[in-house]
């Protein structure tokens, strides 16, 4: 994929959406905006979060959250969503709404230039500079994470060494050829994009306003969510229990209504993702199916959604209209359920219920529940918690991630990275399939990109 476009839109981004500040533009050469001071980098750097994809928004019309109905779908709804609703990748209408590819490798090659010019930037203290850097190598990361779990085969799925990634953008080069890497050279660089984010990050929280930014312990939860898909459970663990030990906040749901999604909730530790927009949140409904699932007790039903009739209900979780406030990429409920999950998987098979491992995953499952449930039915379902082995507790933590992280852009990406089930849909007198295992759980690379770049698609195992 040829990115020399890309640096055509970053400089037009710069001439046109910063024309308020004389002193940032020193055209040199004409038509090109070059930043020095740190005030120009993070006026860049701040293009990129501002327009950041809602993909995981998007991606949650491929799970099992909403359905869909003549009743209540618009004509423009149908035409931007249903094919991503019904899985219909390979002949989807023209009106389709697009996966943000190439907003993800504008968004990298911004990284990749400040990065490749942090020695230079000038009118800032060091701290300042490295937030910014650290920032950068984060915007990397996550950027190449999210695509390769649209575009890539499911780590737990395949042999990453064998497997086509995507094509992994480390220079800001406009006249840069991409290639695709392997699938597990893809969640290293992730890795060590994250990693080496941890050297540079200096603000430990914004102030409000700034909150979208990556801090410091962005780089746990997003590697703790890495682990997590690749199923490296004693990283996954290491890297939660560093989030809960520095963050490890949660919402009372038992007392409190704040949404835990919230950009100021307690929970909050990065809010750059909207993930359910407006736009998604009135394409359908949630799933009867979803909503009968949530056990007696739970707070999360009433707040999550509203009764609309006995057998229809509204997504209340983002305001009736997904206000802009509720916006969040990492908090500290997921690091519990990671923490929970990856503790209980490194408890052998054949381990007794009072495996020190499958212990330590009721510990962090509990202390999530106990802030969701009334507490006579949190005692009721805590002491069941107790007698169960490997097997059910795995099934009880994957079933606290569906009630929990529910239209938060997860789910999706749970079922690629687990059990890939069967999915059955209705819309009208028809009904759309998606097999077990199907090779839908991932999306084709964009017809533009291909067109672009012929070579994209080919991968030789190196």
């Amino acid at each position: 994929m040829r990115t020399k476009y890309l640096m055509a839109i970053v400089m037009l981004v710069a001439a046109f959406g910063l024309t308020s500040c004389d002193d940032f533009l020193d055209i040199t050469p004409t038509g090109k905006v070059i930043p020095k001071t740190c005030k120009e980098y993070r006026a860049l750097l701040t293009y990129e979060y501002k327009y950041f994809p809602e993909d995981r928004g998007l991606a949650t019309l491929r799970g099992d959250e909403m359905t869909l109905s003549k009743a209540s779908t618009t004509t423009e709804d149908y035409n931007s969503y249903f094919d991503i609703w019904a899985w219909n990748d390979l002949n989807k209408q023209s009106t389709t709404s697009s996966f943000g590819w190439r907003r993800y490798y504008h968004a990298i090659y911004i990284a990749n230039y400040i990065i490749e010019k942090k020695n230079e930037i000038t009118e800032a203290t060091a701290d300042e500079i490295n937030q910014l850097v650290g920032e950068a190598y984060m915007m990397r990361a996550y950027c190449h994470f999210l695509l390769a779990n649209l575009y890539a085969d499911a780590y737990t799925h395949c042999n990453p060494a064998t497997t086509r990634g995507i094509p992994l953008s480390l220079k800001a080069d406009v006249n840069a050829v991409l290639t695709c890497s392997s699938l597990e050279q893809v969640y290293q660089q992730v890795i060590d994009d994250a990693n080496e984010a941890k050297n540079y990050l200096t603000v430990d929280t914004w102030d409000e306003g700034n909150t979208y930014r990556f801090n410091k312990l962005s780089a746990n939860a997003l590697l703790a969510r890495v682990y997590l898909y690749k199923g490296d459970w004693t990283n996954a663990l290491t890297e939660a229990k560093t989030v809960i030990e520095k963050h490890g906040a949660l919402e009372d749901l038992t007392t409190s209504k704040l949404m835990p999604n919230y950009y100021k909730s307690v929970e909050s530790i990065v809010a750059l993702e909207q993930v359910m927009t407006s736009s998604y949140v009135k394409i359908g409904e949630p799933n009867k199916a979803l909503i009968d699932s949530y056990r007696t007790g739970d707070k999360r039903k009433s707040l999550y959604y509203k009764a609309l009739t006995a057998s229809h209900y509204s997504l209340a979780k983002y305001g009736e209209k997904g206000n802009d406030g509720y916006r969040c990429s990492f908090r500290s409920a997921e690091a519990y359920l990671i923490a929970a999950e990856a503790a209980a998987e490194l408890a052998a098979d054949n381990a007794a219920a009072t495996d020190s491992k499958l212990s330590e995953a009721r510990t962090y499952l509990k202390s999530l529940m106990a802030k969701r449930y009334a507490t006579v039915k949190y005692n009721q379902y805590a002491a069941e918690l107790d007698d169960m082995q490997k097997a059910d507790l795995l099934n009880a933590i994957y079933n606290e991630r569906t009630y929990e992280l529910a239209f938060e852009g997860h789910r999706w990406y749970d079922l690629r990275r687990t059990s890939r089930p069967a999915l059955s849909k209705t819309y009208g007198d028809k009904t759309y399939t998606l097999s077990a295992n199907d090779s839908r759980y991932t999306i084709p690379f964009p017809a533009g990109a291909v067109e672009s770049n012929p070579n994209i698609e080919k991968w030789e195992n190196k």
